[in-house]
């Protein structure tokens, strides 16, 4: 079991796409409105094991403000009011349906960052400490901040209930992470931090992989018939999405040149552009009703383009930011990253 979900992680970048088409496929042939119900465990599949190996007393080593605040700031300013104005120009159709969109690419916006920042950053050989900061920085921030974001920029477009969105964040995020931070406890606690780290650890990650395969899986089942009658909503959606991760790495790259280190630059560029798009999509699912369906495609369609692109990104690094100087032996180290950390 472990080895098959050990592939899946190592995989996602073929996986969700995947996972998508048999979505489509099963939303078409059968009717998946049952499937609703699997939204909340599978996220809590997808959030929990990231929270367990979530190492929290590393936000209180290094003297890195500086790069925290500057990633936080480009997080919850820039980029939201980026996903705003690509919204308003790209997805300025008059059917309801644009307007949804909307909302969704501001989602993706508001909701930094996902545990692929961890990952990402250590396949570049960038600041892994900083960059499990801002994972930690990102998700108290954005799940605070989200709901009212969300109703200031986007409330004439779609109904927003603040208090329900909180509650969906509650069990989303702070519910997976105050379980996780206890099992992390009592886990070291039980086998010693050596056994738990070298051992039990490692074995988290595989289930998060699983969790993201899953929810892919459910929100293009639940809105294949759609997509199959509407085949150029997929175009539609995809051009602001492409714009806007291209925005954001182009001003990321060149912020990062002026400013930071080629480490901290590396971490700060997967701080801002790994959105969470695994709670924006349960987000958009449960805290919208009906309308929560044709919001959670663009944010679905997402993944596609954000783990290509990191992919391609990592490719062209030493290009974009000279190349590195580590020594020898940390050449090993993005693959224990892979193993430790958690994509979503």
């Amino acid at each position: 079991m472990l080895k098959i979900l050990s592939f899946i992680q190592k995989n996602l970048v073929w996986a969700i796409p995947v996972s998508m088409i048999f979505g489509l496929i099963y939303g078409y042939l059968f009717d998946a409105s049952s499937l609703k119900q699997f939204i909340i465990p599978v996220t809590f599949i997808m959030v929990y094991p990231m929270m367990v190996t979530l190492n929290v007393k590393t936000i209180f080593k290094g003297h890195d403000g500086k790069l925290q605040l500057v990633t936080q700031l480009i997080n919850f300013i820039f980029i939201p009011i980026i996903a705003f104005f690509i919204g308003k120009i790209f997805l300025s159709g008059e059917a309801e349906k644009f307007g949804l969109w909307a909302v969704g690419l501001f989602l993706i916006g508001v909701l930094p960052t996902s545990g692929m920042t961890i990952s990402w950053t250590g396949f570049a050989k960038g600041n892994k400490e900083a960059a499990i900061k801002m994972v930690v920085f990102g998700l108290v921030i954005g799940s605070l901040a989200a709901p009212v974001f969300t109703k200031v920029f986007m409330g004439a477009t779609i109904e927003v209930n603040m208090l329900h969105m909180f509650k969906q964040i509650a069990i989303f995020v702070f519910l997976p992470l105050v379980v996780g931070l206890f099992t992390q406890f009592f886990g070291m606690k039980k086998y010693g931090t050596k056994h738990w780290n070298e051992k039990i650890k490692p074995k988290f990650p595989p289930f998060s992989a699983l969790g993201v395969v899953l929810i892919a899986f459910l929100a293009m089942s639940l809105k294949a018939r759609h997509i199959i009658s509407n085949p150029g909503d997929i175009v539609t959606i995809l051009v602001p999405l492409a714009v806007f991760y291209l925005i954001s790495y182009v001003f990321l790259t060149v912020i990062g040149r002026l400013l930071f280190k080629r480490e901290d630059a590396i971490a700060m560029v997967f701080g801002v552009v790994m959105r969470d798009l695994s709670i924006a999509l349960a987000i958009a699912m449960t805290a919208f009703g009906k309308q929560g369906m044709t919001i959670a495609l663009l944010i679905a369609l997402a993944y596609i383009i954000q783990i290509q692109s990191a992919a391609w990104y990592v490719k062209f690094i030493n290009f974009m930011f000279g190349s590195s100087t580590a020594k020898k032996e940390m050449a090993s180290e993005p693959d224990k990253t892979e193993k430790l950390t958690v994509p979503l």
